[in-house]
């Protein structure tokens, strides 16, 4: 920056040498470089663009495989590198390795369900929204976390206890039960097992203060999932006595 700045102001290579501190040949050979717009030199790259647009497919449509598959089935494909050179060229392409989020697993009976139920509600204004209170729960393990991070180690330190995450059979859990609305967030409940007995004791005893606190005489919605203890027939009747 310095070499570049100087030398647009004109001044000469001794000068700009001095300023920069380094040597005048230096300077003289960044100068043409950067004039006569010459390349950097090093080895040609060993693969075309055809070969990185099929490994970039192979990726896509199988992004759940290891390096080590995916540059097999690349060098199956008629293209020979090596694996270094195939999980460099997918970090070209922006692809990382990380821990894969995790989804329900629906059949297209419950996407459609799903999907009919976003349609009917897409054109909701914010005031319809507002009467509507949305309840779920989650599950935490206490002892060890559901899913721990990755671990940087070197070769031959896998079992390094320092290296390991440890696990239990039967680890402890609680789930945690919660409901918010736009008014506001209800109470959190806290319980060792959700079954449909449990349930309503947190509707009765959690659910229903916390609908008298935001919404109070007005009308409301309460949305809840389809989890077995919500959608049994015992839940239903409460309901329907409520």
């Amino acid at each position: 920056t310095t070499i570049d700045t100087l030398h647009k102001e004109s001044k000469t290579q001794k000068v700009i040498a001095k300023e920069a501190g380094c040597s005048q040949s230096s300077v003289s050979k960044h100068i043409n470089r950067e004039v006569k717009g010459r390349k950097r030199c090093g080895r040609k790259k060993c693969t075309s663009n055809r070969d990185n647009r099929t490994l970039e497919r192979i990726v896509k449509q199988n992004p759940l495989k290891n390096v080590g598959e995916i540059h097999k089935q690349w060098t199956a494909a008629g293209v020979s590198v090596s694996r270094t050179t195939t999980h460099r060229r997918m970090q070209d392409m922006g692809f990382s390795c990380r821990i894969p989020c995790v989804k329900p697993l629906l059949n297209n009976r419950q996407r459609q369900k799903r999907l009919t139920w976003a349609k009917d509600k897409k054109d909701w204004t914010a005031a319809e929204w507002s009467k509507v209170m949305f309840s779920d729960e989650s599950k935490f393990c206490i002892s060890f976390g559901n899913q721990g991070p990755r671990v940087w180690r070197k070769r031959g330190e896998a079992q390094n206890p320092r290296c390991l995450r440890s696990s239990v059979k039967f680890p402890q859990s609680v789930m945690v039960w919660g409901a918010m609305s736009s008014a506001g967030v209800g109470p959190l409940c806290l319980r060792s097992k959700v079954n449909t007995a449990v349930y309503q004791e947190v509707l009765e005893h959690f659910m229903l203060p916390a609908a008298d606190q935001l919404y109070g005489d007005a009308d409301f919605i309460f949305q809840q999932d389809l989890a077995p203890a919500h959608s049994a027939k015992a839940t239903s009747t409460w309901f329907k006595d409520y």
